[in-house]
């Protein structure tokens, strides 16, 4: 169905504001807009170009979001963003969005967009996050592996387990089906603890508070009971956990921190839990019980 010219920018806004403030040259056509109406309002800056046959609505400003939208939309249907852009998009990576990369099934070559060709199906691993289709955490953090250092590999395991709940075990399940993705040797090592990253303001402060009083440091952000724990002294058999706002405010964080202190009681160990308060607003009462159970690094 073809639209007068005067509702045609109530059409096309409708469409767009749908999806980020973007549409498909197939989207626009199927909503009764005309090649020669899409051709007018380009010429006119009512639409711009973002990818081929993918338009922003012209009073929409840029975003990241919208500019990965639009580069999954360019890629086709069952395109998803992956490696560092969908580690951006997710959270797991900080600094400025990396360009966009897009996994698919269809063989595409587009100007300002990184793509690869999966000839397998992608469903598996497709999820969606504030309205961008992406790859789920775990595929993602194994598809960023070989272009990133160790550290923030590391902190991006972090992030997935913190957000989103990934676990060892579902990174492990990815690399089993690829086994042959690049930095999957320095993943493996993250995922068995063997590389020790600090990786907070909190877990930072409680360290230096630790060394201070001259107690033996702990091994920190191993894997324990198929998750991560902040602060463990295995010959002194004890666990602490260090609770930030940010990382321990949702239900799936609250209930993951339960299972982690059952898991270290089970397994022996003492267990602590201290807060931000604890370790910035009152560090001696924390530490006197902390050196009650920790004996000194080199006694005099």
């Amino acid at each position: 169905m073809r639209h007068h010219p005067g509702i045609v920018g109530h059409v096309i806004a409708g469409v767009a504001d749908a999806a980020k403030g973007l549409a498909t040259r197939e989207e626009l056509m199927a909503a009764g807009v005309t090649s020669d109406q899409i051709t007018r309002r380009l010429r006119s800056g009512l639409l711009f170009v973002e990818f081929k046959g993918v338009y922003r609505v012209g009073h929409r400003a840029p975003s990241a979001e919208a500019n990965y939208l639009a580069a999954v939309k360019a890629c086709g249907a069952g395109a998803l963003l992956c490696g560092r852009a969908g580690a951006h998009l997710l959270g797991l990576m900080k600094g400025s969005p990396p360009p966009p990369e897009v996994v698919t099934t269809a063989n595409r070559r587009i100007e300002g967009i990184r793509t690869h060709r999966s000839r397998v199906d992608l469903s598996p691993d497709a999820w969606k996050w504030r309205g961008v289709p992406v790859t789920r955490p775990a595929r993602t953090i194994v598809d960023m592996a070989g272009s990133v250092s160790l550290d923030d590999l590391a902190r991006a395991c972090h992030e997935a387990g913190v957000r989103y709940g990934t676990t060892p075990r579902d990174v492990e399940a990815v690399l089993a089906r690829r086994p042959a993705s690049p930095g999957a040797r320095h993943l493996r090592r993250i995922l068995r603890g063997d590389v020790p990253v600090s990786l907070s303001k909190l877990e930072k402060r409680f360290l230096e508070h630790v060394r201070n009083a001259r107690r033996p440091l702990p091994i920190t952000n191993r894997v324990a009971a198929g998750g991560r724990v902040d602060c463990r002294w295995p010959e002194h058999r004890l666990t602490i956990e260090l609770d930030s706002y940010r990382y321990h405010s949702s239900r799936h964080a609250w209930e993951a921190d339960r299972r982690r202190e059952r898991a270290a009681r089970a397994a022996g160990d003492e267990f602590r839990r201290y807060t931000w308060g604890d370790v910035f607003e009152h560090p001696r009462l924390m530490m006197r019980e902390v050196c009650q159970l920790l004996p000194l690094s080199n006694p005099a």
